[in-house]
């Protein structure tokens, strides 16, 4: 048997939020296994706790979506920092917790103050664009959505760890509306190397609302997506909305599937390039258990 907990990630309210499992002391675990255990839980993302590669680091982790392992994500990365700073501090603290993911090394600090916990990493990987420009028709096709609901910005590829598509919409009408539709969304991800699509619209109680569209993931739409929100800082950029010095941005997702979170992104440029990408969000524990091994 083997122990794990649940908690809502990116809320400070039971239900809410991004539901994650966290595994611990998976260090027998055969990948095989690993990726069993994510399928029973079937949420989006599982993380197993493993002893460090690195004595001098807090843990190694490994994530998984219900059908494959992922580099980088953020709502298991601070879920997982937030519930082990709990297991090792009581009352009010402040510390910063290292975790070696499989697309590098990902600081997070984790704070406690007055009952009221938050967690904030800084991502591994820079986001760059890549994949090319999403064709207009198709991608509006793919979401049951006309051109002229996609803007301003334009639509793009970018990549930090894992790959998204972007879709900005210019009303929070269009994003309440959008959904998947085939074969149009299989032939936009095929064109584009991706198994994900994350539209954006500015909100009315936050800079963006969002949502994030995987089915082939097995995540047919997802509360609140860490990575995702860390890689919006190279769209935006590429969209002229990031100048240099600092940019704080609070991010509303899962409203539309009745999940509401809120992440909170941080954004360091210096000549027109990013310096630095950070994610900050709560979470509350659910359950916890013994899991039989598979």
């Amino acid at each position: 048997m083997i122990r794990f907990h649940t908690l809502d990630v990116f809320t400070e309210t039971p239900f809410a939020g991004n539901p994650l499992a966290v595994v611990l002391g998976a260090d027998g675990l055969t990948t095989a296994q690993m990726q069993t255990i994510a399928r029973e839980f079937n949420l989006s993302e599982t993380i197993f706790v493993m002893t460090p590669r690195d004595p001098a680091h807090t843990a190694r982790v490994r994530i998984f979506f219900p059908t494959a392992e992922i580099p980088f994500a953020g709502h298991p990365t601070i879920g997982c920092a937030i519930l082990l700073a709990e297991e090792a501090h009581q009352g009010d603290f402040q510390t910063t917790l290292t975790l070696e993911e499989e697309a590098g090394l990902v600081p997070v600090t984790v704070s406690r103050q007055g009952g009221r916990i938050s967690a904030e990493l800084t991502a591994p990987v820079l986001p760059y664009p890549a994949g090319g420009t999403p064709d207009r028709a198709l991608l509006a096709a793919a979401l049951d959505l006309k051109p002229e609901d996609l803007g301003p910005h334009a639509p793009s590829v970018h990549e930090g760890g894992p790959r998204f598509l972007y879709a900005p919409l210019r009303s929070l009408d269009a994003l309440a509306r959008a959904r998947v539709v085939e074969p149009h969304w299989s032939r936009l991800i095929a064109a584009h190397g991706v198994d994900s699509a994350y539209l954006y619209a500015p909100g009315e109680d936050c800079d963006y609302r969002a949502r994030m569209y995987s089915p082939t993931g097995g995540i047919p739409e997802d509360p609140a997506t860490g990575s995702a929100s860390a890689i919006l800082a190279a769209q935006l950029l590429a969209n002229g909305a990031v100048p240099d010095g600092t940019t704080r941005l609070t991010l509303h997702q899962g409203v539309e599937m009745g999940r509401a979170s809120t992440l909170r992104l941080t954004i360091e440029a210096k000549g027109g390039a990013l310096t630095a990408v950070r994610i900050a969000g709560s979470a509350v524990r659910i359950g916890e258990g013994r899991l039989r091994l598979p």
